[in-house]
């Protein structure tokens, strides 16, 4: 099958889609760049993208993979209203940019439970290495002694930085302590280079939290991990269990050339932080495609987490969890529209018009000289069902975007999400910023959940009840829907509803439930894991935002999807 649609690549043939059509009147994204990005020129080839507070202020900001420059930290300026790049301008950040890797993937979260509740920052380099062992190591960053430094630098973890050339690099808290390991999806060849889960060695006597000392260790083995195949997009949370702990997804990509299958694994947590794949027996191996952008949401507000992804120019997928009793199978809903094959990149799923119905963006990349847009859908849930609806991306289309990477936060603080997308690969070209345009009038409530020391509870689910009893839930994302990874907050649309209360489930299994109300909404709200909650104020557009911290209780009509290709990938990423 594969050796004749390579024969229909060569001759050109190509696969022209219908016309979708919206009852959507009002675009989704406009354009922000030139206002925002005014001061820095970002034409480069960029990968990644992560959200992060890398400066402990209590704002987050983006991190961008540079693959052939240097690494990029945009923090926004309330008093400006513009993006300043911290890498340059302030000399506790210049060594992030790590002018001689070649990035692709980045993420952030707690390595040590250190008491400053700091993330720290995993950089996933290539270097020209695609497969196989490589050269360049990573770089695994912490802030200490005033600036961010690299772990893997240190003599005590000098062999330690993973040797594999890799795609994707997501955070677990696989025994639920909160501290965090890297997990790393590499790509193999003939059998080398097996997937790697990078954690602090708590039994070595050499480390030192306090000065910021952390002994590493390659964990992957004993977590049972440990394969060999195309890796490529990762997802993590409790998938599939009702005890909180994390359960890991990987999608990959089969090479015959280099040994590979490309069967997706879903490890589902055993409970003691070791994984069993369960993939064959709820119905995801996917075996014959190629996947890429992967995230989890519940789509049907059934409570359950479904899984959706893009396969490389092969039907992208949409399962939604079922159970029956103790058996769990994933059914795929999926469209024939949503299904439609692209060169997907990364896959985004978010209430972006908080109307409190779901959007997926899914962004493409320019290939073999087809206009290949990016697109957005409405998922609405339909009993145990969904309706999924082809809705006008406005700005973010791209025709010729060389669409590598996307990730999405509020950082100006209004209450709606902001669309940051990197390009590069083939083209230099620079990054683009996209604010969103309907649902001004649509309320909206924010919740970022903490761990013990109070970093980010990455993995952690998150459930909204409004007054209607409707439920809505969010998982934290830990990275890597591909390359990416989306803010630490569980950004929820309300519409014109209220949320009647708020339950947050640690990876542990702990669960605080708090009850909200008509003042809770339109703002952000973090909440601990003893159960305190804090209620940030939104920025005054004359100050730096982010300074005081208020403390509560402490308990088109359509859109033409161009031509693709309908064939079987080789390309590198």
């Amino acid at each position: 099958m594969k050796a004749c649609l390579d024969m229909v690549l060569v001759a050109g043939y190509l696969l022209l889609s219908a016309i979708l059509c919206s009852t959507q009147t009002e675009p989704m994204f406009i354009r922000k760049t030139p206002e925002l990005f005014a001061d820095y020129d970002t034409t480069q080839l960029n990968y990644g993208v992560a959200v992060s507070d890398v400066d402990g202020d209590g704002e987050m900001e983006w991190i961008v993979a540079g693959f052939n420059g240097p690494n990029m930290v945009f923090k926004y300026d309330h008093v400006t209203r513009k993006y300043i790049n911290l890498v340059e301008i302030d000399g506790r950040f210049s060594n992030l940019s790590d002018i001689e890797g070649q990035a692709i993937s980045v993420v952030a979260c707690d390595l040590d439970g250190d008491p400053d509740g700091r993330e720290e920052i995993y950089i996933l380099n290539t270097n020209d290495q695609y497969w196989g062992s490589k050269r360049y190591k990573d770089k695994l960053f912490k802030f200490r002694n005033g600036r961010y430094e690299d772990l893997f630098s240190d003599t005590v973890n000098s062999g330690m930085s993973h040797m594999f050339a890799g795609r994707s690099v997501a955070c677990v808290d696989r025994k639920g302590t909160g501290k965090y390991g890297f997990l790393l999806a590499t790509y193999s060849r003939l059998g080398v280079g097996e997937f790697a889960l990078m954690e602090m060695n708590e039994s070595s006597p050499d480390n030192d939290v306090v000065s910021g000392r952390v002994v590493i260790c390659n964990v992957g083995s004993e977590a049972g991990i440990n394969i060999s195949t195309g890796g490529q997009g990762i997802a993590v949370g409790p998938i599939l269990g009702d005890d909180g702990m994390s359960d890991i997804f990987f999608v990959n990509e089969g090479n015959s050339g280099v040994n590979n299958r490309g069967d997706n694994a879903l490890f589902k947590n055993r409970g003691d932080g070791t994984y069993e794949d369960v993939a064959r027996i709820t119905g995801v191996t996917d075996r014959d495609e190629n996947g890429r952008g992967v995230t989890l949401a519940d789509f049907n507000n059934d409570g359950l987490v479904d899984i959706v992804y893009g396969n490389w120019v092969g039907p992208h997928r949409l399962y939604l969890q079922r159970r029956n009793g103790s058996d769990v199978r994933f059914e795929n809903a999926a469209s024939r529209e949503f299904a439609r094959p692209s060169p997907i990149r990364t896959l985004i799923a978010a209430d972006f018009d908080n109307d409190g119905i779901l959007e997926l963006f899914l962004n493409n990349i320019y290939y073999q000289f087809a206009l290949t847009p990016n697109l957005l859908y409405k998922v609405r849930p339909n009993g145990d069902g969904v309706d999924i609806e082809n809705i006008d991306v406005g700005d973010a289309l791209e025709l010729n975007g060389r669409g590598t990477g996307a990730s999405v936060t509020d950082l100006d603080g209004d209450g709606r999400l902001e669309l940051l997308v990197s390009h590069g690969e083939s083209t230099e070209q620079p990054l683009e910023l996209y604010h969103v345009h309907p649902g001004e009038g649509n309320r909206w409530i924010r919740i970022m959940p903490l761990t013990r020391v109070g970093a980010p509870a990455r993995g952690a689910k998150v459930t909204v009840m409004l007054t209607d009893t409707t439920r809505q839930s969010r998982v934290i994302d830990g990275g890597s829907g591909y390359l990416c990874q989306m803010e630490p907050v569980a950004h929820f649309g309300l519409g014109q509803s209220y949320p009647a209360e708020v339950s947050i489930q640690w990876p542990d299994g702990n669960v605080v439930t708090k009850a909200m109300g008509r003042t809770t909404v339109n703002s952000l709200h973090r909440i601990g894991y003893s159960g305190f909650l804090e209620t940030v104020p939104r920025p005054d557009p004359g100050s730096q935002g982010g300074e005081t911290v208020s403390v509560g209780t402490r308990e088109n009509a359509g859109i033409l999807s161009f031509l693709v290709f309908l064939v079987p990938s080789y390309h590198l990423w």
